[in-house]
């Protein structure tokens, strides 16, 4: 009996990540490793905005998908907003960076 219900739970299972994985890529969504990709570049240009003096890391946001990276947030000069997207366009598997950081000084 505990045989056939692991069987009936690993089918489920199993069906359920088939079909849920997909759907994410007929609907022209992420799939998990192209997520995990994202999210491996958006924590690399949040630690390289953190290690530069002349970035505002905490008031910059950093958002990833599909490798194009959007910044937000604001910064104290254009000199800031500059620096903050090649920072961002100079980080690994980055492939294009929409930069709509607002300067107010």
């Amino acid at each position: 009996m505990k045989f056939t219900r692991a069987i009936a739970f690993a089918v489920v299972t199993g069906t359920t990540l088939i079909a849920a994985t997909g759907c994410s890529v007929f609907r022209d969504q992420q799939t998990v490793g192209s997520y995990m990709d994202d999210a491996g570049i958006t924590t690399a240009v949040k630690a390289k905005m953190a290690e530069d003096k002349s970035v505002a890391a905490s008031s910059i946001s950093v958002e990833t998908l599909n490798r194009t990276v959007q910044l937000s947030g604001f910064a104290k000069s254009q000199a800031e907003k500059a620096r903050a997207e090649q920072i961002a366009r100079s980080t690994k598997d980055v492939r294009e960076v929409r930069n709509n950081i607002v300067v107010r000084p």
